[in-house]
């Protein structure tokens, strides 16, 4: 009773005999857990899992609880079923058609009558609706409601990705027709009450690959009266696309773009948020073409401060679209060939870049976190396969946009919270306090004399990624401090952002990809017109949804008028942020999901090659290599780092041998061989390289071809001869060691990590 005490004690709601609702998330080894915002997550063993599916909403009874404290549960009722389709291969085996689900967390395959195929092919990809649900005693039934194609077809792995993730990806009947029926050009009544800056050189400033143009930016130096109150600094205009102009509360397209809440990116391909014709059209701000914009007008002192700031809905013309390597280029060398090209627009790139100067005065003032992390691209040939991953190089031209669109959203919370208007902010928290005390545990491990306080701060984590960044540990000390912080979510109550250390902070700059941006721009035009906009609680989800105020959960009711009728408009704010910030998580899902495939894919045709590369992560499991050059992450589980125990010391965030010494830490540099590409489960495996294990390899080979044996040149072949090798070195240590302690019957490893564990 004393493990069920302390746990109701810590969490309430999982109090030993109490039942509770929620989602089931299963897990790829078979058993789940049933979500619990604000407490700890109920476990279901395997048994409990057979009659549910990922996904399903269900309530259940807490029976017991581990050694640890955590519950675990009995499923009482499935309260809902989830009637999503599910995404996977066909396969024919023993007469029996079935579906392999794509999203291992399933954990079950699904039968199909053989009149239900809809003449899909064994190996084919399939979308599948259940027909009779999971039960104890019998898998699921479905039908194949639509055939995707070959798992080979170009482009396959985001249809699967899409459907997986539940992501919408077609337009209603409703939304298309309201977007034909939409003009092809901004009409003259269109202008109307709105500021004429036709005559202003606003330019935008994107990626080469960007398609849609939210924002476009103006600066000009400023300087107004005399004496001590003369203001000497710069005039900076940032103009977004009045995406709210032609998307009205109530409308279809409306209601298409809540339900996406964001684009989805993927490589050569992106699921927008609006039509085509506002996303690259009408509402893009393209070169060369008269549109509305809603424009935030701002006074930035020398030291980067805010002086003053106005709002108002305007009309422009972008005088040029520029590239980021194109401005950079230009601000490295202002009588280069680029900047002769653009030669009457140079100076006003060279006063935003004296602006953005000044505001990164005010970013060091703050203490605003600034990590320099690497990103990359994925290039793809025409078949839609990886050519190629190279790092996102960020110049100063990056830079320059992302000050300019943080101080226009600065102004936007700012202009919010006076204005007592509800709305959503970005909300970005410091470190939870288990996440504090991991790190602060892990710096005082490395003795650097530097730690976080009780109430940390982002000045603190700055001071220690600056007085770090010369180690040759920076890279693990960087990745502990980014890891340490918690995630930025959307939501009516203002606490701050933690990392760019900002009292309020909201997003304004994105609309035609952000659904939040598109409610701030409606706010700030309300608060303009001295009327208030009034949030369409009929939009909410069609689930309860538990998001949260004030630190403590709050459920949220249904959709539909019943629903609408219970909720007040604070909540259907909240309901608003917790759904945009789920979106948000689902898109990064999806679109990591494809990156994975296409990694997977990519290393498949490079198994038994030997590469350098980086620790990325160290857990109790393996460690995570990230390979130079080609920047693909992999797995080198623990039972291939050599025939020894490793203990993982969560302080110092490594794994080290109990008899070597030998100690791996994240920035620690390995040579590994790719042994295993899992592309169904978007896994990478590789093994450690041993000094000297290539000359072994190949002096072997020679001795073979000596003697006349037959060999294969095929590299996993090779590999394969290597891991038997290795087996047998680790089974003979164990026999060893096995005999030292008279045959280790019942010889259990301590908790800290002394042992092999499986993923």
């Amino acid at each position: 009773m004393k493990n069920s005490t302390n746990a109701s004690a810590s969490n309430p709601g999982a109090a030993l005999m109490s039942e509770l609702e929620g989602v089931v998330q299963g897990h790829r080894d078979g058993h789940g857990f049933v979500l619990q915002p604000g407490g700890s997550d109920i476990y279901l063993s395997q048994q409990e899992m057979r009659a549910v599916l990922h996904r399903d909403r269900v309530r259940v009874r807490v029976v017991r609880y581990d050694r640890k404290g955590r519950p675990e549960g009995r499923v009482l009722e499935i309260v809902e079923r989830r009637k999503a389709p599910i995404i996977g291969r066909l396969l024919h085996e023993s007469g029996v058609w079935l579906v392999a689900p794509e999203d291992k967390r399933y954990g079950q395959d699904i039968l199909i009558p053989k009149n239900a195929t809809a003449n899909a092919q064994a190996g084919q990809v399939v979308a599948v609706e259940l027909t009779e649900p999971a039960s104890m005693f019998s898998q699921p039934v479905g039908r194949v409601s639509e055939v995707l194609g070959e798992i080979d077809d170009p482009g396959m792995e985001i249809e699967i990705a899409v459907r997986k993730y539940e992501v919408p990806h077609r337009f209603s009947p409703e939304t298309l027709a309201q977007a034909a029926a939409l003009p092809e050009r901004v009409r003259p009544v269109d202008k109307r009450h709105r500021i004429d800056l036709t005559d202003v050189p606003l330019v935008t400033i994107d990626g080469e690959d960007a398609r849609d143009f939210d924002d476009a930016v103006y600066c000009e130096p400023f300087k107004k009266g005399r004496g001590k109150s003369a203001f000497s600094g710069y005039r900076l205009l940032v103009a977004i696309a009045d995406v709210s102009h032609y998307v009205k509360p109530g409308e279809p397209i409306d209601a298409d773009a809540y339900e996406r809440a964001t684009s989805v990116y993927f490589p050569r391909r992106v699921i927008p948020m609006l039509p085509e014709k506002l996303s690259n059209g009408l509402c893009s701000l393209n070169p060369h073409e008269d549109r509305l914009c809603m424009v935030c007008d701002m006074l930035v002192t020398e030291g980067g401060d805010l002086e003053a700031y106005q709002f108002y809905p305007a009309v422009m013309h972008s005088h040029a679209r520029f590239t980021y390597t194109e401005v950079a280029a230009i601000l490295a060398n202002t009588r280069g060939p680029e900047a002769a090209k653009r030669e009457a627009l140079v100076p006003h790139l060279l006063h935003l870049h004296e602006v953005y100067r000044a505001l990164l005065k005010a970013r060091a003032a703050r203490g605003a976190v600034d990590f320099e992390t690497t990103e990359t691209q994925i290039v793809c040939d025409e078949n839609g396969r990886i050519e190629k991953i190279v790092p996102r190089i960020r110049t100063e031209a990056h830079r320059l946009i992302e000050e300019a669109m943080l101080a226009a959203n600065v102004c936007a919370a700012d202009f919010i919270q006076h204005g007592k208007h509800p709305s959503l902010f970005r909300v970005h928290e410091g470190p939870t306090p288990e996440k504090k005390t991991t790190l602060q545990n892990y710096l005082r491990s490395l003795g650097l004399g530097l730690t976080v306080s009780d109430d940390p701060t982002p000045a603190e984590f700055q001071a220690i990624a600056l007085a770090t960044k010369d180690r040759v540990d920076s890279l693990q000390i960087h990745t502990m401090l980014l890891r340490s912080m918690q995630q930025a979510i959307y939501t009516s109550a203002n606490s701050g952002h933690f990392g760019l250390g900002y009292q309020a902070y909201t997003h304004f700059t994105s609309p035609i990809r952000r659904y939040p941006d598109l409610l701030v721009h409606r706010v700030i035009k309300g608060l303009l017109a001295n009327k208030r906009y009034h949030l369409d609680a009929s939009l909410v989800s069609a689930e309860p949804t538990v998001v949260r105020k004030g630190g403590k959960p709050v459920k949220s009711s249904a959709k539909g008028v019943p629903g609408t009728m219970r909720m007040n408009e604070a909540e259907a704010w909240d309901v608003a942020g917790a759904h945009c910030s789920a979106n948000e998580r689902r898109a990064d899902e999806a679109s990591r999901d494809v990156e994975a495939w296409l990694k997977c894919r990519y290393m498949r045709e490079r198994l038994g090659e030997e590469f350098s590369g980086t620790v990325s992560a160290a857990t109790s499991f393996g460690l995570f290599v990230t390979l130079d050059g080609l920047y693909v992450e992999g797995l080198v589980h623990i039972t291939e780092l050599g025939g020894e125990y490793f203990r993982f010391d969560e302080a110092r965030q490594e794994l080290r041998g109990e008899r070597s010494g030998v100690r791996y830490t994240i920035g620690s540099r390995v040579r590994v061989q790719v042994s295993r590409v899992d592309l169904d489960g978007r896994r990478i495996d590789f093994r450690m390289v041993r000094e000297g294990e290539t000359d072994r390899l190949i002096a072997a080979r020679a001795a073979r071809d000596k003697s006349g044996e037959r060999r294969s040149s095929n590299a996993v072949d090779e590999l394969a001869a290597v891991q038997e090798a290795d087996r047998n070195v680790k089974a003979r240590t164990r026999k060893v060691a096995s005999q030292r302690n008279g045959g280790g019957a019942g010889r259990k490893s301590p908790a800290a990590g002394k042992t092999r564990k499986r993923r």
